[in-house]
């Protein structure tokens, strides 16, 4: 078997690059790298987190301006505490709220924060008070389904059709 030749190796290593740069780029530009920079930590309790992860965007007005950083349970209340990283740069005012949003029907779900317009700022280690919680899609299904099984039975007869 002959050895390579030095323009194959050339080759090989230059496809490598190229796609190594390709890789760099997708992942410094897709929004997804880690939140660098100095940040603010808040946290905010809600009802039901279903499935958000440490590691979910944290948006405002649908642009990532941080991430979840740690999720647990508060022993006294048994609600879900969520603790965020974000942008330093941004002033948030005391009384914004924060809710779980999904990305669609079948995408992941992120905190989305809605400024309010109070003149004092949520200080590093702050909380958000006025949260809302993810909305089950399961749920509204199972609802949606029940009410339309039992809307013949509580309404009498069905509507005459159309001839």
């Amino acid at each position: 078997m002959k050895g390579r030749s030095l323009t194959e190796v050339l080759a090989g290593a230059l496809v490598l690059l190229v796609t190594g740069s390709f890789l760099a780029y997708a992942v410094t530009n897709s929004g997804r790298g880690g939140f660098s920079g100095p940040g603010l930590t808040l946290s905010a309790k809600f009802e039901r987190i279903d499935g958000l992860a440490p590691g979910a965007d944290v948006r405002v007005a649908g642009v990532k301006v941080g991430s979840v950083v740690d999720q647990r349970i508060d022993p006294t209340t048994f609600l879900a505490v969520l603790t965020m990283r974000i942008d330093a740069s941004l002033r948030m005012p005391a009384d914004s709220s924060a809710e779980i949003a999904s990305e669609g029907l079948l995408g992941g779900r992120f905190v989305s924060l809605v400024p309010g317009g109070a003149d004092r700022i949520l200080a590093d280690g702050g909380e958000i008070t006025i949260t809302q919680s993810a909305i089950s899609l399961e749920s509204l299904l199972g609802r949606f389904i029940f009410s339309m099984t039992e809307a013949p039975a509580r309404g009498g007869e069905a509507a005459p059709t159309q001839p």
